[in-house]
């Protein structure tokens, strides 16, 4: 999957569905070069998975954590970086078909977005709309394998693994602005066509940029204020320091 685009800004998270003898499951495509550890044994359960809150993080600091019952994940209050990175990284694969649409779970994730400031004010409103725009066109999973899972009222939960890797931001004289790296592991529950479902994960390789500081914009009528750390982009391929 590739951005289109001359600056590298997004994050291509998960890719096709395709229909198996006797069982339907959703594959998730490895962005090119990335390598992915998959569990090949799906396991069985009749359970539904709920995203929860970032464990470095307390009970009522989030714009809204009733976006659990949608199944996604809730935006943290923070000014920590890794805190909030963790969330981030997770955010953008963390979706139940069941709960919502596509697009309602992109609006969402259009909230955690915040202008880049090393762009001139001028500037940050298209920059911004350009961020949305590739988010849907080559981030996220594409509406036509969104309906494949819908049909076998699927979910995807991600978690990350392990240690977060930090790298500064070129061009950025503030040092707010913080490139995150890390294992994430995708969950992916779908109906077995009958009464039980079908889980399996995969390890992807990801990068988001996120901006804790002054020049951070808050989610409106949230109790998030300038300062607290936002996403600037996602990245199409992992980002090594």
């Amino acid at each position: 999957m590739s951005a289109g685009a001359n600056r590298a800004r997004a994050w291509a998270i998960v890719g096709g569905a395709v229909l198996l003898v006797g069982i339907v499951a959703l594959i998730i495509s490895a962005i090119a070069g990335r390598t992915n550890t998959v569990d090949p044994t799906p396991s069985t359960t009749t359970q539904t998975a709920t995203p929860t809150a970032p464990a470095t993080t307390n009970a009522g600091e989030f714009v809204d954590a009733s976006v659990t019952k949608k199944g996604w994940v809730p935006e943290p209050i923070t000014t920590d970086a890794v805190t909030y990175l963790r969330a981030a990284l997770a955010a953008a694969s963390t979706f139940d078909t069941t709960l919502s649409t596509r697009e309602e779970w992109l609006t969402y994730l259009d909230t955690w977005l915040t202008p880049d400031t090393r762009y001139d004010e001028t500037e940050r409103a298209a920059d911004l709309q350009s961020v949305k725009v590739e988010l849907r066109q080559a981030i996220v999973i594409p509406q036509e394998q969104w309906n494949a899972l819908a049909d076998q009222d699927g979910r995807i939960t991600a978690v990350v693994d392990g240690d977060i890797s930090r790298q500064g931001v070129p061009a950025d004289q503030t040092g707010d602005m913080t490139i995150g790296t890390a294992d994430v592991v995708l969950t992916t529950t779908s109906s077995d066509g009958s009464s039980g479902e079908l889980s399996f994960d995969e390890t992807i390789r990801v990068s988001v940029q996120v901006l804790c500081g002054a020049g951070s914009v808050p989610t409106p009528n949230s109790a998030q204020q300038a300062g607290d750390c936002k996403i600037v982009r996602y990245f199409t391929e992992p980002l090594e320091p």
